[in-house]
């Protein structure tokens, strides 16, 4: 693995802390009051582009990137759904 790919993965995983702090807060506290809805639904369809992206490229480190951010985005999005009324 070449410096370049290693910087790939490296900047894969703090983009994929990016969202953890709001699904651990949001799952701990029981509560998405304060989150935005439509921010995860555009940053969902906005993985789905760079997975397209990353497959069409052959490029791993953009595919798993953004199937992580998907995979932090659902689970927001349903804890949004899930907590809508607290």
């Amino acid at each position: 693995m070449d410096g370049i790919t290693v910087l790939g993965y490296a900047a894969c995983a703090v983009t994929a802390l990016t969202f953890l702090p709001q699904v651990v807060k949001t799952w701990k506290e029981k509560s998405a009051k304060n989150v935005s809805l439509m921010m995860f639904l555009i940053a969902f369809v906005n993985e789905v582009m760079w997975i397209a992206y990353g497959v069409l490229r052959n490029d791993m480190v953009i595919i798993v990137t953004n199937v992580i951010m998907i995979i932090m985005c659902s689970v927001m999005i349903s804890l949004k759904l899930k907590y809508k009324d607290e």
